[in-house]
């Protein structure tokens, strides 16, 4: 077993929607993530306080052996309870921290309405987000020379996932996604745009998406939550 290493951290902060705190949870990510972002904008709604772990990927950290044991697949992000079970996987971390901390809730009480959030997520975290992550990209690299092809592929499937969103909520009510709160959809959209424009995708035709995105950007949640502001951003 490798020597531990927990990259840097930052204090776990006092959940400001609530005010309280329980046993603290530790966060491993990434400040660039767009998964372990998801998971921080969560934490903030919901209000529950987290210590933050860096987990560097571009100098492959993700693949110690004593993380690899928390997190089998050498992925962020992983949410560690305060008995020492572990989570990985983004949706499932925020479905967990929706069930045992319902209030606000991430998704409509509806049965139908739930499916369409949940399909707006999906659209994101599952179709988008997989086919330009940082193991994509290098393997492109290795197989075509240069940053030009990766970069190429990587604004595709951001512009192909983001216009299927836009048509998915073009009739919903706003200004969020689905309504005057923010969802699970709100929570995957926001990183989702942020690695559009890093990869150069011309984000002004998604006017409803974007309506939703400075909706929630204009909240405390999801303005803590971005990348820059994170103790390992660079």
């Amino acid at each position: 077993m490798g020597r531990r290493r927990e990259g840097r951290e930052r204090p776990a902060r006092v959940a400001f929607a609530t005010g309280r705190r329980e046993g603290i949870l530790k966060l491993h990510g990434y400040f660039r993530s767009a998964a372990a972002y998801r998971v921080r904008i969560a934490l903030n709604l919901k209000g529950v306080a987290a210590e933050h772990i860096s987990q560097h990927l571009r100098r492959g950290e993700q693949r110690d052996p004593s993380y690899l044991a928390l997190n089998p697949q050498g992925l962020v992000p992983t949410l560690v309870l305060d008995d020492g079970r572990a989570l990985t996987q983004s949706l499932a971390i925020i479905e967990w921290l929706d069930e045992t901390h319902p209030e606000p809730p991430l998704l409509p009480a509806d049965p139908f309405a739930r499916a369409r959030v949940r399909a707006v997520a999906l659209a994101l975290a599952a179709d988008t987000h997989p086919l330009q992550n940082l193991r994509v990209l290098q393997r492109l690299r290795e197989m075509l020379p240069g940053e030009k092809a990766a970069t190429a592929w990587a604004a595709s499937v951001n512009a192909e996932g983001l216009t299927a969103c836009e048509a998915m909520v073009a009739a919903e009510p706003g200004p969020f996604c689905f309504g005057p709160a923010p969802t699970l959809a709100d929570i995957c959209l926001v990183p989702q745009l942020g690695n559009a424009r890093r990869f150069g995708v011309d984000v002004s035709p998604f006017r409803r998406l974007l309506e939703a995105e400075a909706a929630a950007k204009a909240l405390p949640a999801f303005a803590e939550a971005e990348p820059e502001r994170q103790s390992d951003a660079e």
